[in-house]
């Protein structure tokens, strides 16, 4: 046994000069003000920290005035924390209006694709496509005063009022309640009464529920912050 363990470890990383530690300082300082991403944590695990702020961009750019999450530049870090040996868990931390539904649906699979303990936590807002983003890891945090909204497909370009349109329309919403009920505990059924609620919103359907109520609906798995979060990462790496 003591074998095996050992061919398991993974090999150190060699020791840094000072300068090397100086200029590895600075990328993390430029990363985390900059960016917004946070490279492994330095707790007695290593933890991934990824942010998903603002609107979720896909295809076309965010006015510059916008806070955005570039999917482009998010999926390399997916592969990356996926790849890495030193890394043992991610935590994803939302606090997002929605955007872009392919982009947001394209990163909610690789979160869920990947092998590693994760967890995500809903700060602020986890709206519109951002749901399914905050049910791809393998665990669901909210805070109480968060909230998410639940609504139909929509779009802001021109569209074409055909039958296919409408189908087009149909298939997007059917991805999107597929992939959220395949994450939670939330039903098809009372996920898309939520969605079609027309007694909430003043301009549109759907519904916002707060940080209970999304754990209450299934939609979320439970109440709780950060330390809730790394606690329930620390625990799945002991495993």
């Amino acid at each position: 046994m003591e074998t095996n363990d050992k061919k398991t470890k993974t090999k150190a990383r060699p020791k840094l000069n000072p300068t090397e530690n100086a200029a590895i300082k600075r990328l993390e300082h430029d990363l985390i003000t900059d960016s917004g991403m946070v490279p492994a944590t330095k707790g007695r695990h290593a933890i991934h920290c990824l942010t998903v702020i603002g609107t979720i961009e896909g295809h076309t750019l965010s006015p510059d005035a916008q806070k955005t999450t570039k999917y482009e530049h998010v999926i390399p870090q997916l592969v990356d924390i996926e790849e890495d040996p030193e890394i043992e868990g991610l935590l994803v931390i939302l606090n997002t209006v929605g955007g872009d539904v392919e982009a947001g649906l394209a990163l909610a699979e690789l979160i869920a694709g990947v092998s590693k303990p994760s967890a995500t936590l809903v700060l602020g807002g986890g709206h519109s496509i951002g749901i399914p983003l905050a049910v791809a890891a393998r665990h669901s945090f909210i805070v109480p005063t968060a909230t998410m909204t639940v609504h139909p497909v929509r779009h802001s370009g021109m569209v074409l009022g055909v039958p296919q349109t409408l189908r087009y329309f149909e298939q997007m919403q059917e991805r999107i309640v597929g992939f959220v009920t395949g994450h939670s505990r939330i039903s098809a059924r009372r996920f898309t009464q939520l969605m079609h609620n027309t007694g909430e919103l003043v301009m549109d359907m759907g519904t916002v529920l707060d940080g209970r109520q999304a754990v209450d609906e299934g939609l979320i798995d439970d109440l709780g912050g950060l330390a809730d979060a790394l606690g329930y990462l620390y625990k799945e790496i002991e495993k």
